[in-house]
């Protein structure tokens, strides 16, 4: 891994009629910047993450693991024990604390991903591909994984994930962006919403225990739309919606901006740390506490050892996919 340069990392600008403007870095197939105009018609990136690039290839990025706009994989989320079975066969991946998390030491935010096609003009987009070899980080199967993304004239941010497999192997593939909507400060005064009743059951180790807790009267119930405020969170949605219906909203009164949330997958893992981490510079100049909340599209961490749990296996001949919209509005000021 030491061998990734400078110049092996590449940005791709994408630009709608709105003059919205998304970059994606080949480095993890990752969102590096969204920037969108607020209510003030002031151009702000909302992505929160390292403001060069150079960052992501660096120790510190790698020690801190907070994956800014990458995709995950090959499983995202956490993994007991790094073990699971297929059949009558074992596999260990790579655990640290009996804890296998977001695709092992080496997961997909750390590949230099291959610019596959770009396309400019209306509803710009780019396509990424990488091919994850049989037993890499402990996972069978030779894996070919696309990632499209695509910047639509309604300011829409598309991610489409699939993947084939010549092994029967487990899945589960998210994107890792962490949203500000005002382009900086905190996220304490931003709204949420979550189209979710029930979350999942973790213990000290933040792996499931197999039970769902009905979120009725929890601080963590989501279901009106309220306030953010000053709470770390780290928890997994259990969806009650449709997929593709909208699963989640944030909203921010001071910029004007509306997120709305929608995917083809049963969870939601929403992930708003205390703080982040200061060995880089920011794209914008964020509170050192609750400067961002993550919105993880994907199917339930550690699925392949609870058959309660929606099925991560991909046979051969078979299609993975993950499809998850970013949908951006702003409310004009007066």
């Amino acid at each position: 891994m030491n061998d990734i340069q400078a110049s092996d990392l590449k940005l791709t600008e994408l630009v709608n009629g709105q003059k919205s403007r998304l970059q994606i870095l080949n480095y993890g197939a990752s969102i590096f910047s969204f920037k969108m105009f607020n209510n003030k018609e002031e151009l702000i990136d909302i992505v929160v993450g390292p403001q060069n690039p150079e960052a992501y290839i660096s120790g510190d990025y790698r020690d801190e693991n907070k994956c800014f706009g990458a995709t995950i994989g090959r499983y995202a989320g956490r993994i007991s024990n790094g073990k699971f079975q297929i059949g009558e066969e074992n596999y260990q991946l790579f655990e640290k604390d009996g804890v296998h998390l977001h695709g092992g030491k080496y997961g997909f935010q750390y590949k230099v991903w291959d610019i596959e096609k770009v396309e400019q003009g209306e509803n710009p987009s780019v396509t990424l591909s990488y091919i994850s070899e049989h037993l890499e980080e402990g996972y069978p199967g030779r894996l070919k994984v696309t990632a499209k993304f695509t910047l639509s004239e309604e300011n829409e941010i598309r991610i489409s994930y699939s993947a084939k497999t010549d092994k029967e192997t487990i899945v589960n593939i998210t994107n890792h962006s962490y949203f500000n909507l005002n382009g900086g400060g905190s996220v304490s005064d931003h709204f949420m919403q979550i189209n979710a009743s029930k979350i999942l059951e973790l213990d000290e180790k933040n792996l499931p225990t197999g039970n769902l807790i009905k979120l009725k009267k929890n601080l963590k119930d989501y279901r009106e739309n309220r306030l953010v405020g000053n709470r770390e969170l780290d928890d997994v949605y259990v969806l009650d919606v449709m997929e593709n219906e909208v699963q989640a909203q944030l909203f921010a009164p001071l910029s004007g901006i509306k997120l709305r949330v929608s995917s083809n997958q049963p969870v939601l893992v929403v992930y708003s740390p205390e703080k982040l981490p200061d060995k880089w510079t920011y794209l914008s100049d964020m509170d050192r506490k609750y400067p961002a909340v993550a919105l993880e599209a994907q199917n339930y961490p550690d699925a392949p050892n609870f058959r309660n749990f929606p099925s991560s296996l991909l046979k051969p001949g078979e299609l993975y996919e993950n499809t998850v919209v970013f949908d951006f509005s702003v409310n004009k000021s007066e």
